[in-house]
């Protein structure tokens, strides 16, 4: 019965260099799976994409992480093009806002006919 408990307590006869020694390719192992495991997430989250570049073929990890930065890259073009798009859209406005505020208070400053400022308050809103 003895040697079974000095079996049980292998960890009081390691120094820790030895331990580490032990732990590190376990560590590695947890380290790769995880790196796999996200390789994978990403083949399956952009499958489609993927398709459409290349059908039909094993992609390998570098492949997939590629195409991956290729598609991220791709898709912050064109958040920024629709981004300045938005802001271009908002500056007319603003803009054009701006412009009818001053055209109302120059036409209530000037005796301008009623039908003349009528109609060009319908064209405005146009």
């Amino acid at each position: 019965m003895a040697p079974s408990t000095v079996f049980m307590e292998p960890d009081n006869l390691l120094t820790p260099k030895e331990k580490n020694k032990l732990r590190k390719p376990v560590v590695e192992k947890m380290r790769r799976d995880r790196i796999n495991s996200s390789i994978e997430q990403l083949k399956l989250l952009l499958e489609k994409e993927f398709q459409r570049h290349q059908p039909n073929s094993k992609l390998e990890k570098a492949d997939i992480l590629e195409m991956t930065v290729s598609y991220l890259k791709q898709q912050s073009q064109l958040q920024m093009k629709r981004s300045f798009q938005k802001s271009s859209q908002f500056d007319f406005r603003e803009g054009y806002s701006r412009c009818l505020q001053e055209a109302f208070h120059f036409l209530s400053l000037h005796k301008v006919r009623t039908e003349t400022q009528t109609k060009l308050l319908s064209h405005f809103q146009k």
